[in-house]
């Protein structure tokens, strides 16, 4: 998609879409899919697993950056874990709150995208998040969890799509156009959601442990999935939601 296009969606107002709306909570089946991989991963850990089986699951499956930097053999693990610690959790509360947000934006994408692409954006957001913590942390033997490093690519890709309407089209707000960066940089509502955002991700990086000694992903891991989001969705967007882009308009 070319940046460079002029027409775009226009602005949503004040005024009743709620007929080209989709529920937010509308659950695709790839978003059931990977949260009850998640909620049974996390089940088996917190009741099945000895002190001694769980330190085996985070060595095996959780990302440690020192183990790329520091003396030891490459093994499976490390070619894994880049992905498989977005499957963990390291507490309920964890856990409940990632799921929530998963719900929230992982099901407008996948149904945006489909499976295979959500799956494909997935990967690719666990791994921008796991390689900016790496670059801060490379020294860290903390094993890294959590889904939150590929939700936050969900919420930059987004911030693309989710706040324009074409009123001209009764298509549901989420299925319009990916938006310019131009354009999005430019709207208020953006701009407040992506303040709200980087908020959210200072304070519980500072006060749930953003540094190198936590379990939890750090709010650094975040903009790493959040710019893969917001920067990457044109390379795993359907190629037919943005062929009206010309002919759409501004308010």
């Amino acid at each position: 998609m070319s940046e460079e296009q002029h027409g775009l969606p226009e602005p949503e107002t004040g005024r009743n879409h709620s007929a080209g709306r989709e529920p937010v909570f509308n659950l695709a089946p790839a978003v059931v899919g990977f949260a009850l991989i998640c909620i049974a991963i996390y089940a088996v850990q917190a009741m099945l697993l000895d002190e001694q089986g769980q330190i085996w699951l985070l060595v095996n499956f959780a990302f440690v950056p020192i183990r790329y930097t520091g003396p030891y053999a490459l093994d499976l693990a490390a070619f894994i874990s880049p992905v498989s610690y977005s499957l963990l959790h390291g507490s309920l509360a964890h856990l409940f709150v990632n799921m929530i947000w998963l719900a929230a934006f992982g099901s407008p994408l996948a149904n945006r995208i489909g499976t295979a692409r959500f799956v494909a954006f997935w990967v690719a957001g666990a791994l921008a998040a796991v390689a900016l913590h790496f670059a801060i942390y490379p020294s860290s033997a903390t094993p890294l969890v959590g889904a939150s490093g590929a939700i936050s690519a969900m919420m930059g890709a987004a911030a693309r799509f989710a706040f324009y309407v074409d009123r001209r089209q009764s298509k549901p707000a989420f299925n319009g156009p990916l938006l310019p960066i131009s354009l999005v940089l430019s709207s208020r509502s953006v701009l407040v959601f992506l303040a709200v955002w980087m908020v959210v991700n200072v304070v519980t990086g500072v006060g749930f442990g953003g540094g190198p000694d936590s379990q939890q992903i750090a709010w650094e891991a975040h903009i790493g999935g959040f710019l893969l989001g917001f920067l990457g969705i044109k390379f795993f967007d359907r190629p037919s939601r943005n062929e009206n882009l010309r002919e759409t308009r501004t308010e």
